[in-house]
């Protein structure tokens, strides 16, 4: 019987601290998002991932930190990832925090069928039977035609398009790029963009809460995606994946803590098909690893 190593287990644990950090960045976002600019608190949140990360490796690495084969592609993750985050920002607004979560939860499980189609590889039905399941729980959340189907879902449906451009770029320059180097540079790309609203938001709080708040966003985002890195230090992202979806419990607990809100029976059960169909994909995407990896009877 095989035991899982003590870095696959390191690695597991390091993913459920991440989530939870990105968990607790979605609430505090929803929080302030009454209080502040939106975009105003996005660029904070860059800078301060920025200036932490830099601070952090720049005395060990050097100049090294910001060595890079493919600038633009690094221009183009970190643009993604803005976009990405923006749209978060504007989806939990609006959204609650736990249906938010549930909805671009699907990314992973889009990642691999464009990956697949991109690569002319062929997808087993069983995958195309989880995909269409979770396109169906998201409708049972969403529920088109009911009070619960607003303009505002185009927020997490563009998320899930940037987040997976992000995600197959990502996969692309891991093979030459620094991680380290790539979440640094992300920082700043996204401080950059950031800066270019500046003139038309720009008001500084005058309240010490948002502050506080502006720093968790901030600290958790640069710890979340450090952890990442971490994690896939020790584990493959086949072993990794299926507790990804364990921040869709993190984000209802943070709705029901912080804003008192508990999905109803409709929106538990398509949150729960949801979740189901992505942890069967990624654990489809385990055994077929293994099988690959078998060597041949003789």
């Amino acid at each position: 019987m095989n035991h899982p190593s003590a870095n696959t287990l390191a690695g597991i644990g390091y993913v459920i601290l991440s989530v939870a950090c990105f968990a607790v960045l979605d609430t505090v976002t929803k929080n302030i998002s009454a209080s502040m600019s939106l975009m105003l608190a996005l660029w904070f949140r860059y800078l301060i991932q920025a200036l932490f990360s830099t601070v952090f490796f720049l005395p060990k690495r050097g100049m090294a930190l910001f060595k890079t084969a493919h600038p633009r592609f690094q221009i183009a993750r970190g643009m993604l990832l803005f976009v990405s985050s923006m749209c978060a920002f504007y989806g939990l607004k609006y959204l609650p925090v736990g249906e938010f979560t549930a909805i671009v939860s699907i990314t992973p499980l889009v990642v691999t069928l464009i990956a697949a189609m991109s690569l002319a590889e062929k997808v087993r039905k069983l995958r195309w039977a989880l995909v269409l399941s979770a396109f169906a729980g998201t409708m049972v959340i969403v529920r088109p035609g009911s009070q619960h189907f607003d303009w505002v879902l185009i927020f997490p449906l563009v998320l899930i398009t940037t987040n997976s451009s992000f995600q197959l770029l990502t996969r692309k320059m891991t093979s030459t790029e620094d991680p380290v180097t790539m979440n640094v540079l992300t920082g700043w790309v996204g401080t950059i963009m950031g800066a270019l609203a500046l003139p038309f938001v720009w008001e500084l709080p005058t309240d010490w809460h948002l502050w506080v708040q502006l720093l968790i966003m901030g600290s958790f985002a640069t710890v979340g995606h450090y952890l990442l890195i971490i994690a896939f230090s020790k584990a493959p992202a086949t072993v990794l994946t299926p507790y990804f979806y364990i921040q869709i419990g993190f984000a209802m607990l943070g709705g029901w803590l912080m804003f008192d809100h508990v999905p109803d029976h409709w929106t538990l059960v398509g949150i729960g098909i949801v979740a189901l169909c992505g942890a069967l994909g990624a654990l489809l995407t385990v055994r077929e690893s293994r099988i690959q990896v078998m060597p041949a009877e003789s």
